[in-house]
């Protein structure tokens, strides 16, 4: 495998020297966190595709394809249709409040009183979401190195840290423009082609496995509903794909470079579930489905293009770990430590405020490495970040786009309410029961009603100022000059 290895090890240089780049780039605040504002369509597209699509995407994707057939593509498909709908429906108007956490959004549309709370609940999302991204590691190198478990993780995890810290969004854009060539190229264009034809074509896997296997609802009309739930209202409001929406260098770009990107995930769904599908034909009896992608990669590929579609895998996880940390990064600076300092998240000077971001930075990644290396269970812990994530503020965020009447205190009663329902069902049916999720929204909805019915409207100059910040007027002075967007490759969905 030395020529894999070469193509891993090259990769991974590259992943750092971006950052280096990143770093001479990134001198302002706004270039830190936020890529300046200004990237195009094909930049844009490229970068949304692959923060969405990570490990559980590609790994848990072609595990659920190995374990349920067809239908096993419902999971990404929901991601795909939740970045659709948040594309089309909400991206243009969250691109230009000029804001850098949703939090400050809710901020803005509330009057001003609910941002620390919210960022409590969004950072625990997003730092949950990094350490299950961290953890996917393991999985990888111990394939490609045979190390164990904590080498793995604190591997890939350094990697990720030290390219996020020395370059921001800018480093992380590119590498994220990368991985999303290498994702392409290697599941879409390579893996899935040859997993079809080592399985002997449709006609033969639809012969050696049961009809099932190709009903589009075969893995559950309930499954399906939960995974609407988590998924679809989870790309809605989660602080790592906003902050990508906030990259956009216009509402434009948000709108039709977030709608190629979730296309493309639709497109990605349902190549992994082929290659599970595949994957189930050639090797019946694995014991674990998980264990179906780095499988069939090993087994069945030559040698060269093995190791890029190694390199695809690291890609997406790389992906979807680098975008938790900085968001997570993010809100933990802006939202949480400088409101208990009593400092507004915009004040202070551009310089300082780059040095105490990349400062985040370097503190969320090591604690994420830390906390990644001592958790067991991937997928409660996945669970209880998107149960949080959306039965404490899906309503609130949504009810403050797009209803008038909510108050600040119905937002903050809702995200106490779905927040705790969702927590005690848990506990009561167990974290990866269904009834947390959908209770905990039901007890926010009517939480968020009911006081806000009962309270004082929001301030009419409050709301004013909320219109003239959602039609693109009134948002502070940032450092936009104007540079030109970085070379990069333009992305096949793109063109």
């Amino acid at each position: 495998m030395a020529v894999d290895y070469a193509v891993i090890v090259v990769y991974l240089a590259g992943m750092l020297g971006m950052g280096w780049w990143g770093m001479r780039r990134a001198k302002s605040k706004s270039e830190f966190l936020v890529a300046g504002r200004r990237l195009g369509p094909g930049m844009y597209s490229g970068t949304m595709a692959a923060i969405v699509l990570g490990g559980a995407s590609t790994i848990g994707g072609v595990g659920l394809g190995y374990k349920h057939g067809l239908s096993g593509a419902w999971m990404v498909l929901t991601i795909g249709f939740g970045l659709l709908a948040l594309s089309v429906f909400f991206s243009a108007r969250i691109a230009r409040l000029k804001v850098y956490t949703v939090s400050e959004m809710l901020d803005l549309r509330y009057g001003g009183r609910a941002g620390l709370i919210t960022g409590l609940v969004m950072w625990a999302y997003t730092l949950m979401l990094a350490v299950t991204s961290t953890i996917a590691y393991a999985t990888i190198f111990d394939v490609l190195f045979d190390v164990n478990r904590t080498v793995s993780i604190i591997l890939g995890g350094a990697i990720v840290v030290a390219y996020s810290t020395l370059g921001g969004m800018w480093s992380i854009t590119i590498t994220d423009m990368v991985q999303f060539v290498v994702k392409t190229i290697g599941v879409l264009l390579l893996l899935l082609p040859i997993a079809v034809v080592k399985a002997g074509g449709f006609a033969e896997m639809k012969a050696q496995l049961p009809n099932e296997y190709f009903a589009p609802l075969g893995i559950g009309g309930e499954t399906i509903f939960t995974y609407v739930l988590i998924y679809t209202f989870g790309m809605l409001i989660g602080q790592d794909i906003w902050q990508r929406v906030f990259t956009a260098r216009s509402d434009k770009v948000a709108r039709w470079g977030g709608t190629i990107a979730g296309t493309y995930c639709l497109v990605y769904a349902i190549a992994g579930a082929v290659i599970g599908t595949a994957a189930k034909v050639l090797y019946p009896d694995l014991a674990s489905a998980d264990d179906a992608f780095a499988t069939i990669v090993t087994d069945e590929l030559p040698m060269g293009v093995r190791g890029l579609v190694l390199a695809a895998a690291l890609a997406a996880v790389m992906s979807t770990s680098s975008g938790a940390l900085i968001a997570c990064a993010t809100v933990a600076n802006n939202d949480i430590w400088s409101r208990l300092r009593g400092r507004s998240g915009a004040g202070g000077q551009d310089h300082d405020e780059v040095k105490g971001n990349r400062a985040f930075i370097l503190a969320m990644g090591i604690a994420t490495i830390c906390i990644a290396i001592a958790l067991n269970d991937v997928v409660e812990a996945l669970t209880v970040a998107y149960n949080l994530l959306v039965g404490g503020l899906l309503v609130p965020i949504l009810g403050g786009l797009l209803w008038k009447r909510g108050t600040v205190q119905g937002a903050l009663a809702a995200v106490a309410a779905g927040g705790l329902s969702v927590v005690g069902l848990m506990a009561a049916y167990g974290i990866l029961a269904n009834q947390p999720i959908y209770y905990g929204l039901l007890a926010s909805l009517a939480t968020y009603v009911v006081v806000s019915l009962a309270t004082k409207p929001t301030d009419p100059a409050v709301l004013a100022h909320w219109r003239e910040r959602l039609a693109g007027r009134g948002a502070p002075d940032e450092d936009e000059a104007a540079a030109p967007e970085p070379p990069a490759p333009e992305p096949a969905a793109a063109r």
